[in-house]
């Protein structure tokens, strides 16, 4: 069998890449990567599918033994991707999504340098913050805000293996997937090679 491929998925808040992954999920073979959380479980919220859940202790005894490809502490709590869960569905053959900003991105690459990565953009600043208040989470204050840490994502890109712009959908939606069969392929490729020598 195959192993699976890894994709990174990151970009600016705003710029649809929750909703690119989640339409991702819905084709065969294609699996997000569920990262453990210290804080509490929240309404609608289910084990093993939102999060894994589990205590600070367990997360820095995960970190110290280098269980987490990547981690970040948001308002107190921790947030990382456990290694050996996405080990684990790679070597079943499956292709696993990581949606993760930057740091996390550029962090999980050095560990798993055969990671693909792609990032996600508006088609304009005009349109991101257009997005952000449409969704209306944020009031204007904390969409400015979300506006400059976009600058500093934007100058990440080019670490990346592709950039999309989210201007349609469906088309953002068919350039990811098209950048997924394109890796299998290759890997495939490369496997037939290898066993005819």
């Amino acid at each position: 069998m195959s192993k699976g491929s890894l994709f990174i998925i990151s970009g600016p808040s705003g710029t649809g890449k929750g909703t690119v992954c989640t339409e991702l999920l819905k084709k065969d073979n294609i699996f997000l990567s569920v990262s453990a959380t210290t804080r509490d479980m929240r309404c609608g919220e289910q084990e093993g599918i939102t999060y894994y859940y589990i205590t600070e202790d367990e997360f820095r005894r995960m970190i110290e033994k280098e269980e987490v490809l990547e981690y970040a502490v948001y308002s107190g709590n921790y947030y990382g991707t456990p290694k050996k869960a996405v080990e684990d569905m790679l070597s079943a053959g499956k292709n696993v999504i990581l949606e993760i900003e930057p740091h996390g991105a550029l962090k999980v690459k050095k560990i798993m340098p055969e990671a693909v990565m792609i990032f996600i953009v508006p088609p304009s600043i005009k349109e991101l913050r257009k997005r952000l208040k449409r969704r209306g989470r944020e009031n204007s204050a904390e969409i400015e805000k979300r506006i400059e840490a976009a600058k500093w994502e934007f100058s990440q890109s080019p670490k990346y293996n592709y950039v999309i712009v989210n201007d349609d959908l469906t088309q953002c939606v068919q350039e990811t997937l098209d950048i997924i069969n394109a890796t299998n392929e290759r890997q495939r490729m490369i496997e037939r090679l290898l066993n005819e020598i």
